[in-house]
């Protein structure tokens, strides 16, 4: 475990990694042991999982015109629609 004493220190450590050296444990004096995980983001769009789930495409389809149709409702305003006896 390396000892952090710069914020250069910290961006080196973070530049070294990648999918094999993904996890590095260091320490800052004064604040504490710390380990940072390097987690690589999904590259798939919406779009492969789409073509990948056909009920997905149809229940973006469904949604996008009803949006045409104007029959939409903000989240909140769904929320508010909600009252304690719902939940009983």
């Amino acid at each position: 475990m390396g000892k952090v004493h710069s914020p250069e220190e910290l961006m080196n450590y973070i530049s070294n990694m990648n999918r094999d050296n993904s996890v590095v444990q260091f320490s800052i004096p004064g604040k504490g042991k710390f380990t940072l995980v390097l987690q690589e983001e999904d590259d798939q769009t919406i779009k492969a999982d789409v073509e990948a789930n056909p009920e997905l495409q149809r229940m973006i389809l469904e949604a996008q015109e009803q949006y045409k149709k104007g029959l939409e409702m903000p989240t909140s305003d769904f929320l508010k629609s909600f009252s304690a006896k719902d939940f009983i």
